[in-house]
């Protein structure tokens, strides 16, 4: 199965200022995440973006923030995001984005349980492994083994990233060799 461009969508769930220092290489994943925004802005990928209880957390990490700054932004206290009622009014207006490219953290809470309820609601969610995080590396291999387990894509930004680009030789190619080397 392809992940079509056009049926995509991403999705920044909970890079915020409080947990992301605490998360495992965060520095390595925030350059990764960086790489990841950038090449889907690129691909001109629509992307929405979440923040777990913004008073305790924080706001998205400041790096992140400037570059989805047009995005919409949602705050919610439920853990997956399918359980804010904006969040999935927005992404059933999409609904011809068969593909949901998940990214953030904590992928043993929030990206678990957000894949598991967007592929029961007909999505096919994707996680990108190397820009997903845990405070505890083994939490995050358990949550990668369970959403395998339940049918969820796992990929790495490269190779997302070229595989929605599909061709070489264009501008949009160029752009993400550049952010990839």
């Amino acid at each position: 199965m392809r992940i079509l461009k056009d049926e995509a969508i991403a999705i920044a769930v909970d890079i915020q200022e409080r947990l992301f220092p605490h998360i495992h290489e965060h520095e390595q994943l925030n350059k990764n995440t960086e790489i990841l925004v950038d090449g889907l802005k690129a691909l001109g990928i629509p992307m929405m973006v979440t923040e777990q209880y913004k008073k305790g957390l924080g706001d998205t990490i400041e790096n992140i923030k400037a570059k989805v700054e047009d995005c919409p932004t949602f705050e919610k206290t439920a853990f997956s995001c399918c359980d804010d009622a904006s969040f999935m009014h927005k992404m059933e207006e999409g609904s011809h984005k068969r593909y949901v490219i998940l990214f953030g953290i904590e992928a043993h809470i929030c990206l678990l349980q957000t894949a598991i309820d967007l592929k029961e609601r007909g999505f096919q969610p994707v996680i990108i492994e190397d820009c997903v995080g845990s405070r505890n590396p083994e939490n995050k291999r358990i949550a990668i083994s369970r959403m395998l387990q339940e049918g969820v894509l796992v990929s790495s930004y490269e190779s997302i990233l070229f595989e929605l680009c599909r061709h070489a030789g264009s501008d949009t190619f160029k752009a993400i060799s550049k952010l990839v080397k």
